[in-house]
């Protein structure tokens, strides 16, 4: 079983992004799956392209992305991506995209393929706040969301796929105002790990359970 996990690079005028900078941090195998990691640019008009071809490289069960919410207090399992692609800053090449569809053929929203819940309680069961969201933004993180999520309804229909936010990191959170949340990267990818955990064993559950082409 192979894992795809995808972290974005530094945008809106920081010098670190705790995603991927917590993806690095991952082992290289999570409950006997294989965790490949990627990083990928903050730009509308690139990742999704970079992520397909990563998908065609390394035919992944998995698809996972990841990307900051900076101001949220704990890791993000989202559950919804939206077919709107809406920039309050540019991205890393100055791209603004204002009310535009990410694809004219998809659905107006995708939900999350992978188990978000059972993703956030084995978070918690580990002592790292996490919970479920409903809102990706309109951002870069709900187009790369939208977009694996799309291919794997039209392309690549064995593939699961969702998106994770995480906070700050703690040295990110210290340059903000006070008050302002944040998170240790070893937590961050502690929690990232955890919520893979989750996905690993539901999937080896299911698997297990299939008998005569029926889930029992």
């Amino acid at each position: 079983m192979k894992v795809l996990v995808t972290g974005f690079d530094p945008f809106g005028g920081e010098k670190v992004n705790p995603a991927y900078e917590a993806v690095k941090l991952l082992p290289e195998t999570i409950s006997g799956a294989d965790i490949i990691k990627l990083e990928i640019p903050t730009v509308f008009s690139k990742c999704g392209h970079i992520v397909e071809e990563a998908v065609k490289v390394y035919s992944p069960d998995v698809v996972i992305c990841v990307g900051q919410a900076g101001g949220r207090t704990g890791i993000s399992i989202e559950k919804t991506a939206i077919n709107l692609a809406e920039a309050r800053i540019p991205d890393n090449e100055g791209a603004q995209p204002i009310e535009e569809s990410i694809r004219e053929d998809g659905d107006t929203a995708y939900f999350s393929t992978l188990p978000v819940k059972a993703m956030a309680e084995n978070i918690r069961r580990h002592g790292i706040q996490a919970g479920i969201s409903y809102s990706a933004g309109t951002f870069v993180c709900n187009y790369i969301m939208y977009q694996v999520l799309y291919l794997a309804d039209k392309k690549y229909r064995g593939i699961r796929a969702g998106f994770i936010h995480v906070p700050y990191s703690t040295e990110q959170a210290a340059l903000k105002p006070e008050g302002t949340p944040g998170m240790s990267l070893e937590d961050i990818a502690g929690g990232l790990e955890y919520a893979i955990e989750a996905v690993i064993e539901e999937k080896k559950y299911k698997c297990y359970n299939m008998q005569d082409g029926k889930l029992n």
